[in-house]
């Protein structure tokens, strides 16, 4: 087989030369990455291209290619290979392209599940609630029970509306489950209000207890913005008091956090805290998207404000009546 110079030289000058990497080339020996092709181009001077930066490289590359010694690729044109039996074997022309790291030994083979695997204990470790104390795990895992009990009651009243037929639910009406929904929507939120209240109350007994030192107004202030958030929410409506509820027990988790790093409150405190407020968050969402199921249908509690309101508006009328009254009154007597 003849092999032209000018393609050898094409090639060498135009390609840029494969460089194993540090495991490939422990495994992969050197005759895998050389030619030898016993002849004169074998002994062509070479320039120290790895002594040159990438872009000179390219240049002195592209500078070789344009000018070519057609005297000498006249005599490698008529060169002929010779067989070399001793330094040919079964993979000196062999290249693993489907993987770099296919002659590394088992032990250096990268884990392609590795990622997996750290997501996997992220997770693990984010949830795990061994460090915190057994008492205070128990009684603030169960402080959730009622929020679930009541998104899944609204959930289920939702279904109920929703596949009532006739006015007949499967468990029950239609009717007794709106009453039931008006129901648990106050008790949701007056019992959310009572959770933000008491979570802010715990650094005024950190202070108190003077655990990480004492921080005066700094730290008494959390326990006075909490409540002062939580219970103007039983006076709104309920979807607007579910929402601002969320956003309060998502920035207390924040401040809670960041008082842990600061060392105010217990090193187990920032992980307990997450996962109370991963399954109260999860909780508010489920009911509100059992009440958005039914938004179209159910009409919502009227509300102390609706109370005032109305209490203003009927005032206004009786007010209107008398006046009304009275003038008719001056008016017979007059006559």
């Amino acid at each position: 087989m003849l092999r032209t110079g000018a393609t050898r030289l094409a090639l060498r000058s135009l390609t840029p030369a494969v460089r194993p990497t540090a495991k490939v080339a422990r495994a992969v020996s050197a005759i895998q990455w050389t030619a030898h092709f016993n002849s004169a181009t074998c002994k062509r001077p070479q320039l120290p291209m790895a002594q040159s930066k990438p872009i000179q490289t390219a240049i002195l590359r592209r500078t070789l290619a344009d000018k070519i010694d057609l005297e000498a690729e006249k005599k490698y044109a008529q060169e002929k290979l010779k067989p070399d039996p001793e330094r040919v074997s079964a993979t000196s022309s062999i290249h693993p392209f489907v993987g770099e790291v296919g002659g590394a030994p088992a032990a250096e083979q990268v884990d392609m599940m590795s990622g997996v695997k750290g997501d996997v204990d992220t997770i693990k470790s984010t949830f795990d609630l061994s460090a915190v104390p057994r008492q205070a795990n128990i009684l603030g895992l169960a402080g959730v029970l009622p929020y679930f009990a009541t998104s899944m009651g609204t959930v289920l009243c939702a279904w109920e509306i929703n596949h009532s037929n006739a006015g007949y639910g499967y468990l029950m009406s239609a009717d007794t489950a709106e009453t039931l929904l008006h129901i648990l929507e106050p008790l949701q939120v007056g019992y959310g209000a009572v959770i933000l209240s008491f979570l802010g109350a715990i650094h005024w007994g950190l202070e108190f207890a003077g655990y990480g030192g004492y921080h005066g107004y700094r730290r008494y202030a959390i326990g006075v913005v909490a409540p002062a958030v939580a219970w103007p929410t039983v006076l709104m409506p309920l979807e607007y008091a579910l929402i601002t509820q969320f956003c309060a027990f998502t920035m207390l988790y924040y401040i809670d956090t960041r008082a842990t790093y600061r060392g105010w409150t217990p090193p187990w405190f920032a992980i307990y805290r997450f996962v109370l407020t991963f399954l109260v968050g999860a909780a508010i969402v489920v009911s509100l998207v059992g009440r958005g199921q039914i938004a179209h249908r159910v009409g919502r509690v009227p509300g102390a404000v609706d109370r005032i309101k109305e209490l203003r508006d009927g005032a206004e009328d009786r007010l209107a009546e008398d006046e009304k009254a009275a003038r008719a009154h001056d008016k017979a007597k007059a006559k």
